[in-house]
């Protein structure tokens, strides 16, 4: 099993759930999250002043999928959180870590079952 960490813009949420689904992917938690990258935060102005934004809005997607499911999961994401063909600085990240067990609170199923 893996733990799959996708941070993409906030924009992006909808159609990335809606390709997870398609593929079969049927469970995710979504986390607000704020951060930056290479963007280094944005400049804005409010009231004639400018100010700088150093955290960025996006949203963190947190997917357990078992090891055939790992590379389908991260082109379904790949191709619908990059704008423009060739993508943009923000888009996102994807992170991949190994997933030792899960546990299932209601009737202690473990493993891959659980997840």
């Amino acid at each position: 099993m893996k733990l799959v960490i996708a941070v993409i813009q906030p924009p992006k949420l909808n159609a990335v759930r809606e390709a997870l689904q398609r593929i079969g992917v049927e469970r995710l938690t979504v986390c607000d999250s704020q951060g930056y990258g290479r963007q280094r935060g944005r400049t804005e102005m409010f009231r004639g002043h400018e100010y700088t934004t150093h955290l960025l809005r996006k949203i963190e997607l947190e997917i357990v999928v078992n090891d055939d499911f790992l590379d389908r999961t991260i082109d379904a994401i790949v191709n619908v959180a990059r704008t423009g063909p060739d993508g943009n600085i923000g888009d996102g990240k994807i992170f991949v870590l190994p997933l030792d067990d899960a546990v299932q609170i209601d009737d202690g199923t473990r493993g891959p079952e659980a997840a």
